[in-house]
């Protein structure tokens, strides 16, 4: 069976506009959550992790007219899927942000099937939101009707770059952004695809910040997972994808290195309840085990474990429990890095691959910050302290799990 290559990757969240400013607030233990900018809500005094930019300062970096109807899901995933693309040496069609000669000299894209595979659930709405009155009262703003829509995120960014021949939109909450990626990789493996660009893209709305307060599982303070005083989650947004292709194709169009491989991947869901996970964990259980012989590796090939990690009282138990049946008294490092970026929910499980990929490439291991004390009910602690040497990071194993028990693992590993 062939391998799967990431060959380019792109973020954009709260602790950065793209990879370099992201590794380096990793690095330096950073958070990026912080009080309400850009949302106007009423519930502005829950930290959160928005990106320092508003939707008119990435439609200039974009070039993208003022009066065009666009979303901030999709601004975001245009930033993230354009530094994706650049970092796999593909060709962009903007000669301001890349040398497109030097880009097309490496690569020619003209007769290649490439798939944008997208991940959201937030969708368009922050526009519908703020134009309902309109929408009530005349016909002024009826152009972001349409862009509601989660299927129009996706459509947006692929107009956006032209070079895409199929779309799929992913829609399964919390772990949309890892199914996006699993997906992509079997449409390579099924020769659907010479290329899969998988991610996601979330912003956060007013019905999304008003949803998880209603739930009760929104923290006033910085969240703290895997901690016994731990309170709930701080939201976040952001956008991250990774282009994959198999290693054949990779090897054929060029000499470069690849960023990693993807080794494995499982979903499963366990239905146990519409929001919350199991007491036992059964549905991370299963996807940890899966995604371990789907990638044929055993419990000590791992050297990290990024956690789903929300900070909620019921994931933290029900995935630190599962972590705990599967690997026993051999526990790597856990940590969840939404105490750097917020749970940007549809896009976590991209945002986490690409963190997760940083980990492998710069041999660490991202903090969990914010912990200080130890839950009663598991035999682990988080790892705290990214500064602290290690035995060396070559297989990495990423949890998201999503509303309704839709639970994915994905596993990434040095080649």
């Amino acid at each position: 069976m062939s391998k799967i290559l990431v060959s380019g990757m792109g973020i954009i969240s709260a602790i950065g506009n793209n990879v370099v400013e992201t590794l380096q607030s990793l690095r330096e233990n950073r958070s990026g959550i912080e009080h309400l900018r850009y949302l106007k809500t009423a519930h502005n005094k829950f930290p959160v992790g928005e990106i320092k930019l508003s939707n008119e300062e990435m439609m200039r970096m974009l070039n993208i007219p003022e009066n065009l109807p666009v979303t901030r899901t999709s601004l975001m995933g245009m930033l993230a899927v354009h530094e994706a693309l650049i970092s796999a040496c593909y060709c962009w069609r903007n000669q301001q942000l890349s040398d497109k000669q030097k880009v097309a000299a490496l690569f020619k894209m003209t007769d290649k099937r490439i798939a944008l595979i997208n991940g959201t659930t937030v969708g368009g709405m922050d526009k519908r939101e703020q134009f309902y009155k309109d929408f009530l009262e005349n016909d002024s703003k009826n152009d972001y009707i349409k862009s509601h829509d989660c299927g129009t995120c996706t459509e947006m960014i692929a107009d956006y770059f032209g070079i895409f021949s199929q779309l799929q939109t992913i829609s399964t909450a919390c772990s949309s952004a890892a199914n996006s990626i699993l997906y992509g990789a079997e449409l390579l493996k099924n020769d659907k695809a010479d290329i899969v660009v998988v991610g996601g893209s979330e912003c956060i709305t007013k019905f999304h910040l008003n949803g998880f307060k209603m739930l009760m599982i929104l923290d006033r303070e910085k969240c703290r997972p895997f901690d016994i005083t731990r309170a709930g989650l701080n939201l976040g947004e952001g956008a991250a994808y990774l282009v994959l292709e198999k290693e054949e194709h990779f090897r054929k169009r060029t000499a470069l290195s690849p960023l990693a491989e993807l080794k494995g991947y499982a979903n499963t869901c366990d239905a146990y309840h519409q929001t919350a996970s199991s007491p036992e964990g059964d549905g991370a259980f299963l996807a940890m085990k899966k995604a371990l012989e789907n990638a044929n590796l055993s419990l000590s090939d791992i050297d990290y474990i990024n956690a789903h990690g929300t900070a909620t009282q019921n994931n933290d138990l029900s995935e630190g429990t599962a972590i705990q049946r599967l690997f026993g008294d051999n526990i790597p490092p856990v940590s969840s890095t939404k105490t750097f970026t917020g749970h940007t929910t549809s896009a976590a499980g991209s945002v986490e691959a690409v963190i997760s990929i940083l980990a492998l490439q710069n041999n660490f291991v991202p903090a969990n910050l914010g912990y200080k004390k130890k839950m009663q009910e598991l035999n682990f602690e988080p790892f705290t302290n990214s500064h602290k040497t290690l035995k060396p990071v070559r297989v990495v194993l990423s949890n998201s799990f999503g509303f309704g028990g839709n639970n994915t693992t994905l596993i990434f590993s040095k080649l």
